[in-house]
């Protein structure tokens, strides 16, 4: 074995893999020689099944043309690693020919061991992509290279919504009228420009709004409005815009949270063109998130489960094509938050309009779109302050419709928090005034209960009502963190401490035993990551709710180095999808109850070594913390 980890050590990409992994590759490894001159594998037909790292002898690599002829030859020995960019970029088909002369001999590692190094060190997977490129500046290489026949068959690409970005689209140019302009006049303007979708502009050329073809209906013929009055009377707004820089996931997400059909491309401070949802999604065929349309669609919470009920099967698809966990869990959130919205927007039917503006809001893993097929409800309510006399009639309205909305969901697939930390709980649904002194509280009388709290609770994301509640109560919180206050940064810390990687003396993974499997609990394992990236977000106010959010702002801050952002970014979003796929596939294969316990006998010895590399990094970072905000008050 120990020859083995030294040929992979002189073998690139694999040089850049810590020992322990290797040690965990050099055991997945399947020899083969070659006793005779054998064409191993044939362009665009032979499959492969995993990559193979030269021993011995040699690998001719090279392109058959029209007439049979070798091109583009290539004699390698070893170190060497073919089928790296075939399995990654084109369908997992051989991308050369490749001779094996006798005696060679090859040890290969299975595709799925392959793929889980990608996915776990980004540095390795960024080898082959870079090497492409180069190659293809090649005119004979590019020249015999096949364009993948559609992304859903490429690793990399898996999806073009997830993998390119707006500039590489073509968006609408920009139809606009002036606010004083007559509404038949844009009318006509639209006619002549066959557009749905015309902006409005002020005397500035600030775009302030916009027109479309149903705000024309229901805001002009509908209400009977005289069509020489200026279409600024009737036009919709706020306007929307994304970076022409941002991923078509984004795009369409930000679209279904804002509830817009039409966003603005921004570039270098201008507005160059926009983007409508409906060709967006109607280019996208079968992409999982054209699936939030159809939640959008739903009308009852039997409906409303039947789709979150299908959640897991989006997952698995975004997970066996590559996606990024961190994108995957924003699926999630989305479809789990318009399944939210759908619901508070039938209670408020039921009950009428609320008696006040307010928030609600979630919490915790929800407030950080974290969110995995394991959920319970974490939310809470925010109302604005009343009069004395209205007091009592307000929370009485909220607290019914709190209940209402926590009971539909627990209906729907969302159960009911353990914990208590829902708006049903009248321990948290309160007006403006009242959240403010929560926290205030949580923050001068530094007790352990009082850390889990102001952790839980600083998690909060907008969901519905009036978003200028939740901005006073951040404002509010930007005054209090700015106080010097060592005491709260230490217990928030050694909150984040309570849970420590798995890991034994000997830097195994530490398991326990349920019924006869030996597992470890994944959730707990992730923990770390977020509750320390929580306490420099804490420290430095940062307001980000995600954790990858989070740690990318910090590192902008140079709280973090790009180095440290990179290996916990990796380490945690890892975690996340294997967490996520053991959740899919217990509730697809196992028609289990998903939980958060991983087991140690499902994990390939690659996922393994991987996984303990991932608790050592943990555990520096946790060292870190200890040295930086408990030494001197907690010990």
């Amino acid at each position: 074995m120990q020859n083995l980890i030294e040929l992979l050590k002189n073998t690139k990409p694999f040089d850049l893999l810590p020992d322990s992994v290797l040690a965990g590759i050099s055991e997945s490894l399947i020899p083969t020689t070659y006793h005779k001159d054998t064409l191993a594998y044939r362009q665009e037909i032979t499959e492969m099944k995993g990559v193979d790292i030269l021993l011995k002898g040699e690998y001719e690599t090279f392109f058959f043309d029209a007439l049979e002829n070798k091109r583009s030859i290539e004699i390698h020995h070893s170190p060497y690693c073919f089928g790296g960019i075939s399995v990654l970029l084109n369908r997992t088909r051989a991308l050369k020919s490749v001779m094996a002369k006798k005696g060679t001999v090859v040890y290969s590692l299975p595709r799925k061991e392959f793929l889980e190094l990608c996915n776990a060190y980004d540095e390795f997977f960024q080898f082959y992509t870079t090497d492409f490129g180069k190659r293809m500046l090649d005119d004979e290489f590019s020249h015999f290279v096949k364009t993948p026949a559609s992304f859903e068959e490429s690793y990399i690409a898996a999806e073009q919504l997830y993998s390119r970005k707006i500039d590489g689209i073509i968006y609408k140019d920009i139809v606009y009228s002036y606010e004083s302009t007559p509404i038949y006049e844009v009318a006509t303007h639209m006619a002549t420009n066959k557009v749905s979708c015309l902006f409005v502009k002020d005397t500035q050329d600030h775009i302030i709004g916009y027109v479309t073809d149903i705000t024309l209906r229901d805001n002009v013929i509908a209400q009977r409005v005289d069509p020489d009055k200026p279409i600024g009377s009737v036009m919709d707004n706020p306007i929307m815009s994304i970076s022409h820089q941002a991923y078509l996931y984004e795009a369409v997400l930000m679209m279904f949270s804002t509830k817009t059909r039409y966003l603005l491309v921004e570039k270098d401070g201008k507005y160059v063109g926009f983007l409508s949802r409906n060709r967006l999604l109607s280019e996208q065929g079968q992409s999982p998130l054209v699936f939030i349309q159809s939640v959008k669609l739903a009308e009852t919470t039997d409906e409303l489960r039947q789709k979150w009920n299908y959640v897991p099967e989006i997952i698995k698809q975004l997970l066996g094509r590559g996606i990024n966990a961190e994108i995957t869990n924003q699926v999630i959130t989305t479809i789990a938050d318009t399944i939210a919205v759908k619901v508070i927007e039938k209670v408020i039917r039921e009950m009428g309009e609320p008696p006040a503006k307010f928030v609600f809001m979630v919490t915790g893993s929800e407030g950080r779109k974290e969110q995995t097929l394991k959920t319970d409800q974490d939310n809470a309510i925010i109302y604005e302050d009343k009069a004395n006399e209205h007091r009592e009639m307000v929370r009485a309205y909220f607290l019914s419709f709190a209940t209402k909305v926590s009971d539909y969901l627990n209906d729907i697939g969302f159960v009911y928090c353990k914990g208590g930390y829902m708006a049903s709980n009248p321990d948290w649904t309160h007006s403006l005034s009242h959240w403010k002194r929560n926290y205030k509280k949580w923050i001068e009388e530094t007790i352990p209960e009082n850390a889990i709290k102001f952790s839980t609770f600083f998690d909060c994301r907008f969901l519905y009502g009036d978003r200028t509640i939740i901005e006073q109560l951040k404002e509010f919180l930007e005054v209090e963190l700015q106080r010097p206050n060592d005491r709260f940064f230490a217990f928030i810390a050694k909150n984040a401490l309570q849970y420590e990687p798995p890991l034994t003396f000997f830097n195994n993974i530490k398991t326990e035993t349920i019924g006869k499997s030996e597992v470890f609990n994944i959730k707990n394992a992730m923990t770390p990551i977020v509750d320390l990236v929580r306490v420099y977000a804490l420290k430095k106010r940062v307001y980000q709710e995600n954790t990858g959010e989070r740690l990318k702002k910090l590192m902008e801050m140079e709280v973090f180095t790009p180095e440290q952002y990179q290996e916990l970014y990796q380490s945690y979003y890892y975690l996340m999808a294997l967490r996520l796929e053991n959740q899919a596939n217990q509730i697809l294969t196992e028609k289990l109850e998903p939980n958060n316990y991983i087991r140690i006998d499902k994990l390939t010895k690659i996922e393994k070594a991987t996984l303990k590399e991932i608790f050592k990094t943990i555990n520096n970072f946790q060292v870190g913390i200890k040295m930086r905000f408990t030494s001197n008050l907690l010990g």
